[in-house]
Order: C-alpha cells, then sequence, then structure tokens
C-alpha cells in the first residue's frame, strides 16, 4: 500500500517498473502566471495580461495570457518589444510566492490520484497512473477527473496528454491547449505523430529544425523513416535519440520527487585542478546548476556549503547561513567561493572532488531583499527564469553564462559525476 500526502494507494502496483504497458500523464497549467493574476482579479478577464518587467526597464516577459499571444507576446521576450507588439497590454510584475502556493495545490491534486508524480516546472509535471486504474479508471478518465477537481477546487484550467510515455504525453499536452485533453492511445504511436511538424520534438530547437530542413525533413514521419546514417552526419550522435523519438519510442520512468531537505552538486575530476581560477569557475558551473534545481522546485536556500577534496583524499567541508534565502547561483557561487578562499588551504595539493550545496530549504516566502540590492535581485531572477525557460524547451546547456561557456562547461556538465540529492521521506 503506497501513502502520497496522507492519502493511501490500496492495490496499486508501482507498474512503472512492472509493466511493460505504461500510461503517462502529462498536466500542464495554462498560461499559468497570467491565470493566477485573473483569478485573484476576475476584472481582467479577457484582457491581454503580460507578466514579468516593467515596459520601462529592462525585463522580460515571464508570461502571457493568450489574448496577449495573440499579439505575438511570448515568453522570454523583452518586456520593451511587448509593448510595442501590445501597446494596450496589461503589464504586471511577477508574484513567486502566490504561484508557488497555487503550484502546491495543485501538485496536491494530481498526487492524490498516483503516488507517482515527477513535477518539472512550476506549473506542469508528469505522472504515471499505470497502477491506478482500479480506483479511477483508465488513463482518460483520470484526466478528466483531474481537470475536473483543478477547475472545481482552484479555479483554473490545464490541459493535459495521454499516452504510453513521457514524450508523447507531453506532446500531446500541447495540441489542444488552452483546456485541453488528447489521447495518444498504445499502438498507434508513430501514426498519430507523423504528421506533426519537427519542431514538435524535445531538442528539435531552429539550428536543429534548420539541418532537417536541409535533408527535406520537415515532419516527424519524415525523420521517423529518414536514413540513420545521413542523419548521423548531420546530427552527430543526436540523431539515434531524435529518431527514435520520431518513432514514439521513449524509455524514461516518471520519477517522484519529494521535498528536498538539501539539494546538493559536486564532480569527481579525471584530471585533478591546481589553479585556483580555474577552481572557481568549476564553482560557478556546480552554483548554477543548484540554482536552477531550486527554482525548479520552487525552492530557496538560506545555508550554502562546499566540499573539497584533494589528490590525497583529505575533504574540507565549510557552510554558510545566508543573510537572506536565495535561488540565484550568482549569490550561491559568491558564498561558495569566500568558503574556498578562507577555509581551504591545498599546501600544493590538488583538487580531485568539488561540491556545492543548498541547505536550510524554503519556500520563496522566506525571501527578505535588501533594500538597495532589490532591484539587481530582481532583474537577475528575471534572467535566470528566462535561461531557465530556454534550456527546458531546448535542452539543458543551450544558454548558460558566458564564463562557462568560454571555459568549456558544456561537455563537463554531460559528464558529471556524483550527483545527489538528500530528500525527506513522506
Amino acid at each position: 500500500m503506497a501513502k502520497v500526502d496522507g492519502c493511501s494507494f490500496r492495490g496499486y502496483s508501482d507498474s512503472h517498473t512492472m509493466n511493460p504497458t505504461r500510461t503517462i500523464l502529462h498536466a500542464d497549467m495554462d498560461a499559468f502566471f497570467a491565470a493566477v493574476e485573473v483569478l485573484d482579479n476576475p476584472e481582467l478577464k479577457g484582457k491581454p495580461i503580460i507578466v514579468g518587467g516593467t515596459p520601462e526597464g529592462r525585463g522580460v516577459v515571464s508570461a502571457a495570457s493568450y489574448e496577449a499571444r495573440a499579439f505575438g507576446v511570448h515568453s522570454a521576450q523583452p518586456s520593451a518589444t511587448a509593448v510595442k507588439l501590445c501597446p494596450h497590454g496589461v503589464f504586471l510584475p511577477v508574484r513567486g510566492r502566490r504561484y508557488a502556493e497555487i503550484s502546491r495545490r495543485v501538485m496536491t491534486i494530481l498526487r492524490s490520484f498516483t503516488p507517482l508524480v515527477e513535477p518539472i516546472s512550476i506549473d506542469e509535471a508528469f505522472l504515471d497512473v499505470s497502477g491506478s486504474a482500479r480506483l479511477f479508471g483508465n488513463g482518460e478518465q483520470i484526466a478528466r477527473a483531474i481537470k475536473t477537481r483543478v477547475h472545481g477546487e482552484i479555479g483554473l484550467t490545464c490541459s493535459l496528454g495521454v499516452a504510453p510515455n513521457k514524450f508523447l504525453a507531453k506532446l500531446a499536452s500541447d495540441l489542444n491547449k488552452p483546456d485541453g485533453l488528447t489521447v495518444i492511445p498504445p499502438g498507434r504511436e508513430a501514426e498519430t505523430i507523423a504528421p506533426l511538424s519537427v519542431t514538435r520534438i524535445w531538442g528539435v530547437g531552429p539550428r536543429t529544425a534548420e539541418r532537417l530542413e536541409a535533408m527535406d525533413i520537415h515532419t516527424i514521419g519524415e525523420l521517423a523513416a529518414a536514413a540513420s546514417a545521413a542523419l548521423e552526419n548531420r546530427l552527430g550522435d543526436r540523431a539515434t535519440h531524435l529518431q527514435a523519438l520520431a518513432r514514439g519510442e521513449d524509455e524514461r520512468v516518471v520519477t517522484p520527487v519529494h521535498e528536498a531537505k538539501s539539494i546538493s552538486r559536486e564532480t569527481t575530476f579525471a584530471t585533478f585542478l591546481s589553479d585556483k581560477e580555474y577552481i572557481e569557475t568549476k564553482l560557478l558551473a556546480l552554483a548554477e546548476d543548484v540554482a536552477m534545481r531550486l527554482r525548479a522546485a520552487g525552492r530557496m536556500t538560506r545555508t550554502v556549503s562546499i566540499r573539497v577534496r584533494d589528490e590525497t583524499f583529505h575533504t574540507v567541508t565549510r557552510a554558510r547561513t545566508l543573510r537572506a534565502a536565495t535561488d540565484l547561483g550568482e549569490d550561491i557561487h559568491a558564498v561558495a567561493v569566500r568558503l574556498f578562499r578562507e577555509h581551504v588551504d591545498l599546501g600544493g595539493r590538488k583538487v580531485r572532488l568539488l561540491g556545492v550545496s543548498a541547505e536550510n530549504l524554503t519556500g520563496p516566502e522566506g525571501r527578505q531583499l535588501d533594500l538597495f540590492t532589490t532591484e539587481r535581485t530582481e532583474k537577475g531572477r528575471d534572467v535566470a527564469g528566462v535561461m531557465d525557460e530556454i534550456n527546458r524547451k531546448y535542452g539543458s546547456g543551450t544558454v548558460q553564462k558566458a564564463r562557462l561557456v568560454q571555459d568549456g562547461q558544456l561537455s563537463d556538465r554531460a559528464g558529471w559525476e556524483g550527483v545527489r540529492e538528500q530528500r525527506r521521506d513522506r
């Protein structure tokens, strides 16, 4: 019997590892930030709402209602551009605390149907409901029940995709937004997605799409049928993965994410490090990764710690509590570097392992901004949000700090070892 958030699942089978025929749902809230603003202020209904930076400043759009999208406004767009496209738009600031509060309520509803819920951002999540049929019905019935509860209990709409795997479920949820429900039944995966544009596939951004178009490949079906050797010549190692997705194949399982006590990242180096400036750049890469995961989880950290192990296996661990909670990589990195400079004496020895950890976690309500750093911090959070959005859409590492790109961190990120997250049992 599985238990989640006080709910008991009698007769529930952990089918994401036992049953080859899975039923996966992807739930995606519709224009989430803008929808919450309308929920709190019904007078905004039907108006083009743009959440993010002010049009007078250098901010960016975090979210836009469907009314605003009709004018070409979209997330990650400069607010100055958005106001030119939609001069009568209603510009509103980001209210992270409120969005996180609503997100928690949505996730609670999702977890009442299955313990296998994997949030991938504040407004979307995967569910494996393969073992929930006895309790709640088939995948489509569960999806309809979720939509009914989210609308009835919270007042918002969401779009759901139902399919045999994660890739297809996410693709399906996006086909009939807003307030949509799309089912891709087992055995009909390839024929269902074949007519769709290749840009619907995760990892096919503008550059990859251009390369495929040069091969006269425009649809998912054409990608699935293409010669593998020709694709490898154009796309390299990614060709096999993308062609598998084009055939509707995705073996990834839904990995439940519970409330973390800490989020940490560490890496062991094949070639030990001696240059201190280079070590501090590596700390930046770790700090940025930790910060990104904090934001994805809707969490902030009050304590930052580092772990440094030298070539003799001597290990130093030090921590410092912050004046104010943060979820920004630059803040975490600044503390990590200070700890390294003050407490690590290598004595000529080289570093074999580095780790950065965010501890003493809190929600967005734990943030207290200094009067003189509020503008800088909020701009930093806007930029971080845009980077997160781009990396979620086009793949991790698509956009990152210039210092990391110049240092070759893109290749390092894929090979990190020793990744760990400590979680509280629920």
